[in-house]
């Protein structure tokens, strides 16, 4: 019976010794693939604020490339227009056929 019990404890110790360190090989293996994949949320993180920065930057752009004041002074500077005096309107009315 001694050596029933003798021989279960030898199998426990031979399989502590060998999962023990294995273990501490797959946390060493788990724990650097956590740092990788945290360093690049910070990457997309960092990303991400610059697109929105840039995001901002465009936006403005286009309201200041779009302002009435601007594209006023483009079209009598650049392309020789001028605002319209009243005599020089034109209305057109189109009417549609009546039913009467």
């Amino acid at each position: 019976m001694k050596k029933k019990g003798s021989v279960k404890n030898m199998l426990f110790m031979y399989a502590a010794a060998v999962l023990i360190p294995l273990l501490l090989v797959i946390d060493a293996i788990q724990a650097s693939r956590y740092k990788k994949l945290e360093r690049e949320v910070a990457s997309l993180e960092n990303k991400q604020v610059e697109l929105v920065e840039e995001n901002r930057k465009l936006i403005s752009d286009i309201s200041m490339l779009s302002s009435s004041d601007r594209i006023e002074q483009l079209a009598e500077n650049e392309l020789g227009m001028h605002k319209a005096e009243s005599d020089e309107i034109v209305r057109v009315e189109i009417k549609g056929k009546s039913n009467d």
